[in-house]
């Protein structure tokens, strides 16, 4: 290439020629083109394929070592994302095909943590658009594909599952391109190439006559049809802060993409804040990820995902950048939280028994060291010391964190979930969002009932090929909430629900009602079985025999709109005529167990919700009985 204008070096930080390709615009500004370097974020909405997918990639370009490393949901490291089956937290991953590293960010597929979506995002030069051949574009599907369309990325889609029996390509297709349409796409990301897969057979064609033996087609759709990353090389060192990593030997690491520049370990840098506030650093470390492992180098160019290290006080928005040309990156913006709560400390009898963490002080810190992580998640101190408002994107998201905190060893109550309100034009507006629900054609009753009470808006209604009907409302979030356990009861477990966040709009109806009653106990002691007996006709129980209880806490639901309060330790007085082991013959119907989720569904604005590591318990708010009507009398 003697006389090419193309120029050519070796990093000091990899062993290969890194080739930098002058772009057409070169000419006016310094802009590269890095080709060796593929940047792409996988979105999808929940359940679609796409941690299954990412697995088969790792597995087929030998990312992965069988026998050391595990090759199922690789990317699902958390214990909450295993068992939920749902991703939480973006991951970064690398593969190398065909000498071309591929840097992969796995982001989540449920609209609670968007805020994930909605940063990780500036990482990607591209995105891989997962679809379900059967189910079609999803609530989520949307959300995340406008986030793409707005930052201007180019997306291949990919239909996967396309081995489904009930697989429906043709008009999954078309909702599909009507989706890019709605969402006002360009004509070049319109002009989207489409690759079909099966991820959970490792497979990929584009073109449905020739089946596909391996995932080659993607990965060469990806380097062909996806963007290489535009570099300003000559330009000072830039890189914004979109996750943060911690590490037990370098401390807090910022995660981002090196827009601009070159970094060099041991260099001093301008770590500049969301306020502009600007403090001096020094580079202590930079790795780089390779596979699913973090390699230190010596240096990064631009283009490269990369960890810095040496910045303890780092925080996500923020800039690092050369210490003597600051320049500031746009700080990513996320979207408004939706629902909060109150945490508080736990004030119940059986405070302290279970947890190790039950202070107002260790809650105060604990939530506040959260907000440094889950942009999307705000925390705000109340007049009482112990108790904290927490608002996040959805009762999900919001869930996530009080399991986490359970499991680190919290103690801790919380309230009912509420919207949070806001004025737009000088109007008081709550939030609204899209549900879409799929559910025998034989409960079309009980969901229009369901729904009308909730005042939600009807907007289509679809059949599907596998028997079932695909409804979409505009319902207030207010009246989503336990909306999931009383359609779950009333289809016997067959309604699948999901919703996503749509628009603020004036409150029309300020009504709210109270879907139950509940059973109260009136006494401090261990249930029996001669007492749940009794009891078991008047509702639902949430508890069986031999169960420490106390006055004020909920034992179960009643069968009328209305409390009731009862005494679950009474028993039997024993005489010559009456003995103790008559009790063996009594049969208590099984009581429901209230995970978190179901309790945070079904408790009531007087209501609270008891977490332990080791246990879920419901109760009012007042403990005292007559504190309890009193509050009622209150406006």
């Amino acid at each position: 290439m003697a006389g090419s204008t193309v120029p050519r070096w070796r990093s000091r930080s990899e062993s290969d020629i890194l080739i930098f390709l002058m772009s057409p615009t070169s000419s006016v500004s310094s802009t590269l083109t890095r080709t060796d370097i593929r940047n792409i974020a996988i979105i999808a909405h929940v359940d679609h394929g796409k941690t299954t997918l990412v697995d088969a990639l790792l597995r087929q370009t030998q990312t992965l070592n069988p026998r050391r490393e595990p090759v199922e949901r690789v990317l699902d490291s958390l214990d909450l994302e295993r068992e939920r089956g749902i991703t939480i937290k973006a991951k970064n991953a690398s593969i190398v095909y065909r000498g071309v590293k591929i840097n992969i960010v796995d982001t989540p597929g449920h609209a609670d943590f968007g805020g994930e979506v909605e940063r990780t995002l500036r990482m990607a030069d591209g995105v891989l658009l997962l679809v379900d051949a059967a189910e079609g574009p999803q609530p989520q599907t949307k959300y995340v594909l406008r986030k793409a369309l707005e930052l201007g990325l180019r997306a291949i889609v990919v239909f996967n599952k396309i081995d489904r029996p009930e697989a429906n390509l043709p008009q999954v297709e078309e909702k599909t391109l009507e989706l890019f349409f709605e969402l006002n796409a360009s004509e070049a990301q319109l002009d989207y190439p489409v690759v079909y897969t099966s991820a959970t057979q490792g497979t990929a064609t584009r073109d449905l006559r020739v089946p596909g033996s391996d995932l080659v087609p993607l990965l060469d759709a990806i380097l062909t049809e996806l963007p290489a990353p535009q570099v300003r090389l000559d330009e000072p060192a830039q890189l914004l802060v979109l996750a943060l990593e911690a590490n037990s030997y370098l401390g807090k690491l910022g995660v981002g993409k090196l827009e601009a520049g070159r970094l060099r370990k041991g260099q001093r840098v301008m770590q500049i804040r969301a306020d502009d506030r600007r403090t001096v650093g020094t580079v202590t470390e930079l790795l780089v990820f390779q596979g699913l492992k973090r390699l230190p180098v010596e240096q990064v160019e631009a283009g490269e995902i990369v960890a810095v290290a040496g910045l303890g006080t780092i925080g996500i928005g923020e800039t690092i950048s050369d210490a003597a040309q600051p320049r500031r990156l746009k700080p990513v913006q996320i979207d408004e939280p939706t629902v909060r709560m109150t945490f508080g400390v736990n004030t119940s009898p059986f405070a302290g028994r279970e947890g190790s963490y039950g202070g107002s002080r260790l809650l105060r810190e604990r939530l506040l060291k959260e907000t440094e992580t889950n942009v999307s998640l705000q925390v705000t101190l109340t007049d009482a010391p112990d108790r904290f408002l927490v608002a996040g994107r959805g009762e999900l998201h919001l869930a996530v964190l009080i399991e986490t905190m359970r499991r680190e060893g919290f103690e801790l109550q919380v309230s009912q979930p509420e919207v949070v309100l806001k004025e737009v034009a000088d109007r008081l507006c709550e939030p609204v969002e899209l549900l879409t629900i799929e559910v025998p054609a034989r409960y079309e009753g009980v969901i229009m009932e369901e729904l009308g009470e909730r005042r939600a808006n009807w907007q289509e209604m679809q059949p599907t090929a596998h028997g079932t009907v695909h409804y979409t409302f505009q319902i207030a979030t207010r009246n989503l909430i336990g909306l999931g356990s009383a359609l779950l009861s009333r289809t016997n477990g067959t309604a699948i629900l999901y919703h996503r966040f749509d628009s603020y709009q004036p409150i029309r109806d300020k009504r709210t009602r109270r879907v139950h009653g509940s059973l109260v106990s009136m006494m401090n002691g261990m249930t029996t079985t001669y007492a749940l007996y009794n009891l078991q006709e008047r509702g639902t129980l949430f508890v069986g025999p031999g169960v420490s209880v106390y006055n004020g806490m909920v034992i179960g639901q009643h069968a009328r709109d209305k409390d009731l309060e009862i005494n679950p330790t009474k028993t039997k007085q024993l005489t010559n005529m009456r003995a103790a082991g008559s009790d063996e013959s009594l049969i208590l119907d099984p009581p429901r167990r209230m995970s978190l989720d179901a309790a945070l569904e079904y408790i009531g604005p007087d209501e609270l919700v008891e977490v332990t590591p080791r246990s879920l318990r419901l109760r009012k708010r007042h403990l005292d009985p007559h504190q309890r009507k009193r509050s009622l009398r209150q406006p």
